[in-house]
């Protein structure tokens, strides 16, 4: 049985918290908590690591829409070094989309804007708790279709891409899904290790389409409400498919 991951979406004034079932499967709501300081903070975190029998702690890092981060992602680096001070093992994953989606699904819920406020935090730690174990699942089918068949398949959910930066370092990344949306082909990528600004387990959607020789190629989209939509089709896919 895995270890449960308590999941922090770090906030100056609200910290938003999820927990993972015992299967690793599931994201599930704590709690939005309003800070109070570094020493209470960590030590309320630390409690609740504690009340599920888990030392792992996942924190969405926050990036600007190009990758890089900001003031923000080094306040939360800052947070959960007090956490690992305090003897938790600290993870990070992307949170570009989670507010957004947040958002998106408390106003289809019809919440008011008061209520809202009060849980979109919760929400999005749900939401960067659910991405990242979605990604692990990915990652393992991938390793047992690997250890299970020596011909080299076309590219399918579970493979690595490699890619090219615009320093032109080489970045492999996990095939997690295939998404369509509005008669478009888009994949969710996962970042296969840590290179330079980007984190491993940290996500990426990209439009697929074809080059000029017919090789699949991948672009890079930069509209933050069109990828929400297609992140949340993804979800709603999802459900639907389990």
């Amino acid at each position: 049985m895995n270890e449960r991951i308590v999941a922090l979406d770090v906030g100056d004034r609200r910290i938003g918290i999820a927990v993972s079932d015992r299967l690793g499967m599931t994201a599930q709501p704590i709690e939005t908590y309003t800070r109070v300081g570094y020493g209470p903070d960590v030590r309320h975190i630390s409690a609740l690591a504690q009340q599920y029998e888990t030392t792992r702690i996942l924190c969405g890092l926050p990036r600007n829409m190009d990758g890089s981060q900001g003031g923000q992602a080094q306040k939360v680096r800052e947070f959960a070094s007090k956490l690992h001070e305090a003897g938790l093992s600290v993870e990070y994953y992307d949170e570009r989309l989670t507010t957004v989606l947040a958002e998106d699904a408390l106003l289809e819920a019809n919440m008011s804007r008061a209520n809202r406020k009060k849980k979109v935090d919760m929400v999005a730690a749900v939401v960067i708790l659910q991405s990242y174990l979605d990604a692990q699942v990915a990652q393992s089918k991938r390793s047992e279709a690997t250890n299970e068949s020596e011909e080299e398949p076309e590219e399918e959910d579970g493979d690595i891409l490699e890619m090219e930066d615009e320093e032109g370092n080489v970045i492999s990344f996990v095939l997690s899904a295939r998404i369509s949306y509005r008669g478009e082909e888009y994949v969710l990528l996962t970042c296969a290790q840590d290179a330079g600004d980007i984190a491993k387990d940290e996500t990426f959607i990209m439009k697929s389409t074809m080059d000029e020789e017919g090789n699949p190629c991948y672009q890079s989209l930069d509209d933050e409400r069109m990828i929400s939509e297609i992140y949340a089709a993804h979800l709603r896919q999802s459900e639907q498919d389990s």
